[in-house]
């Protein structure tokens, strides 16, 4: 069997990918075995493999994740919600051929009381845990990177729409003016949310409407904010 090998654009191994990954279940057996890398992200969306190995920027990206695991944690915790899982949580949806990790995901009580997502056990001998939900969650967000504008704006909305996705949050943060979409769906594709004059934009499956700011928190770096109401 072949291998590609990626070689980064940073001072780091190259990546090495089997060859002959060409289903949705070739890539998850890759994706939990030991020769899975654990850095970077890789995805597999509609048969192909998507591999980003850039560094993660602390203030386009990091902080601004950081931020939405705090409230939106403590949102869903304090309504006894579901639960929101970040960086490592992959996301498999077997009818859409898509094995994703999210920079942020909510999965709802009631979606996996009803079955519509579940959460996969490792078969490690070493480690009996959840590994993985399989099935479409109710909310993804994804935070924009100069190496993943491509991936998040073009490919994964209509992915995750065509998977079941029930809402999608787009963050961009590099720039002084950042922007934050929701995206609800509708009959045939995900529809932005109407933005009130006060720049909150509601989220149906949250029931609650959100705003994204920034301030300054030093010279030449601002810390984004998320409000609730």
């Amino acid at each position: 069997m072949s291998t590609i090998v990626i070689a980064p654009e940073v001072d780091r191994p190259p990546l090495e990918i089997p060859g002959g990954i060409k289903t949705l279940t070739a890539f998850r057996k890759w994706a939990f075995s030991d020769s899975f890398p654990e850095t970077g992200r890789i995805d597999y969306v509609d048969g192909r493999i998507e591999v980003d190995m850039a560094a993660e920027d602390l203030f386009v990206h990091n902080l601004p994740q950081s931020e939405l695991i705090r409230m939106l944690g403590n949102f869903v915790r304090e309504r006894r919600l579901g639960w929101v899982f970040c960086d490592g949580a992959r996301i498999s949806c077997p009818n859409r051929a898509l094995s994703v990790e999210p920079d942020v995901v909510f999965l709802s009580h009631d979606a996996y009381e009803s079955g519509r997502a579940t959460f996969r056990k490792s078969k490690s001998g070493s480690h009996k845990g959840s590994v993985e939900i399989v099935g479409p969650v109710d909310l993804v967000v994804e935070i924009i990177s100069d190496s993943s504008v491509r991936k998040d704006t073009k490919v994964l909305p209509e992915t995750y729409f065509r998977a079941g996705v029930q809402e999608l949050w787009l963050l961009d943060c590099r720039r002084n003016d950042v922007s934050f979409e929701i995206y609800a769906r509708n009959a045939r594709k995900f529809k932005t949310a109407k933005v009130d004059s006060n720049g909150f934009r509601r989220s149906g499956v949250l029931g609650a409407a959100f705003r994204l700011t920034r301030q300054p928190s030093h010279p030449h770096m601002r810390r984004c904010s998320l409000e609730v109401r």
